[in-house]
């Protein structure tokens, strides 16, 4: 027998997996063992809802009665400290499954009963801006006990920076959170689904082609959470696929305080009619960057690669297209000087391929680099399937990095790291990726 078509053994199995239920107890086992075996990770997720610092337990299938009946909680976690012990409540929904308002509000019950301190939900729900719930609950429920949410998608995220922070220190947590990973971005453990941009999307995306969109406008918030949200399922497939490690990426600013990343998307928004952001792949060097234009209903990715300081710029170019041989004719290529940041024009490769010098003629500095970009139609749906938004952007990544990104072995440029700002058509500056940020 041929040991390519040997499974390998996973500390964290998806076979065996009936039904949605058992999604939601699996995904919740997984996570809170992980999060007591790997002490930095679980104080991440505990940090997210107001715990003190201390000695972790986390327990899975927790029953309890409330008044007469019967209630298990998927999850319990309880933080000591000296004296001092916290404890929460966690509810967990996997897939396209959205939080019950019922649901929450038995657990808030339940924890306030009990003395408990707060309830923490986990689902592939994106909250709109930091600190908010997705799902809309009664006040008075929440007086006494803290609602926290989070993202399956930022649990990730979480997990694989860690992974690559500390896999050389301790390779054995390091194998553990990727375990982690591994399971959760499975489609069948229900840990990563994107599947709908959210009922104000089709209104903020007209709003924002007609020129109408305004800072203020309900919903657009929503929007720019989700589109955050998508870049990061959208960098958690990417690395599964590619084998690399590849992650949403964010100016430090941004990585310490959220709230500036939200402001920003919604300003852009209003003033260009534009999304952006950035994918980070490690082995790379640089980042991917992402633009919907939704005036013009195109995604765009585009990448900065810096010209060598010494060489003719002639013949580096002619090297940098030898290496986009394979990639199609539609992909453009911007040349750069040092001190003209306007750039010359964007040539196409089926044009640079028949006079590759026509890249610097319009250049009155030393080349600087170039921006390679690819431009795709993008899809109106909210939704997933043929035709909608998130597949056109999951698609255009996709295509960029198989056709564009691993073929180049040119250096990347690399970005100021206090730069919040990812590429606009104004500004060809790149966000810093998260994990190197944060390093």
């Amino acid at each position: 027998m041929a040991d390519e078509i040997w499974q390998h053994a996973r500390l964290f199995p998806t076979t065996g997996i009936p039904d949605v239920q058992e999604q939601d107890r699996r995904a919740a086992a997984a996570l809170l063992a992980v999060m007591a075996g790997v002490r930095e990770f679980g104080r991440f997720i505990t940090d997210q809802a107001g715990a003190p610092r201390g000695t972790l337990e986390a327990f899975v299938g927790v029953p309890f009665t409330l008044g007469k009946k019967r209630v298990v909680a998927d999850g319990l976690l309880r933080v000591t400290r000296g004296g001092t012990t916290w404890t929460a409540l966690v509810e967990v929904k996997t897939g396209p499954q959205c939080l019950r308002p019922e649901d929450l509000e038995r657990r808030l019950d339940l924890a306030r009963e009990q003395g408990f301190n707060a309830v923490l939900s986990l689902s592939n729900e994106v909250s709109s801006s930091p600190g908010l719930h997705p799902t809309r609950i009664d006040r008075a429920k929440v007086r006494n006990v803290g609602l926290y949410h989070l993202a399956w998608s930022q649990v990730i995220a979480e997990a694989v920076r860690q992974k690559q922070r500390r896999g050389a220190t301790d390779p054995d947590q390091g194998w553990i959170l990727g375990e982690l990973v591994h399971y959760l971005v499975d489609p069948v453990s229900g840990g990563l689904d994107f599947s709908d941009m959210g009922a104000s999307w089709d209104a903020v995306r007209k709003a924002t082609k007609a020129g109408a969109i305004r800072s203020t406008d309900k919903g657009l918030r929503d929007v720019v959470g989700r589109w955050d949200g998508l870049l990061r399922c959208t960098a958690l497939q990417l690395g599964r696929t590619s084998g690399q490690d590849v992650n949403h990426a964010l100016s430090r600013r941004e990585i310490s305080d959220p709230s500036s990343r939200t402001e920003f998307l919604v300003n852009q928004a209003v003033a260009r009619g534009t999304l952006t952001g950035s994918i980070a792949i490690a082995s790379f060097g640089g980042p991917i960057d992402v633009t919907v234009d939704l005036r013009g209903d195109l995604v765009t990715c585009a990448v900065d690669i810096a010209a060598p300081a010494a060489g003719r710029p002639a013949t580096w170019v002619k090297g940098l297209l030898r290496q986009l041989a394979e990639a199609p004719e539609t992909v453009c290529v911007q040349a750069r000087g040092r001190h003209d940041d306007a750039g010359g024009t964007a040539q196409s490769l089926q044009d640079l391929r028949v006079k590759p010098d026509g890249l610097l003629a319009d250049l009155a500095m030393d080349l600087r680099g170039v921006t390679v970009s690819m431009a795709a139609p993008m899809g109106p749906k909210p939704g997933l399937g043929r035709g909608s938004f998130i597949r056109s952007v999951e698609d255009t990544v996709n295509v960029f990095y198989r056709d564009v990104i691993r073929h180049l072995t040119a250096a990347p440029t690399h970005a100021d790291p206090e730069e919040s700002a990812p590429r606009t058509a104004a500004s060809p500056r790149s966000a810093v990726a998260q994990d190197a940020a944060a390093g």
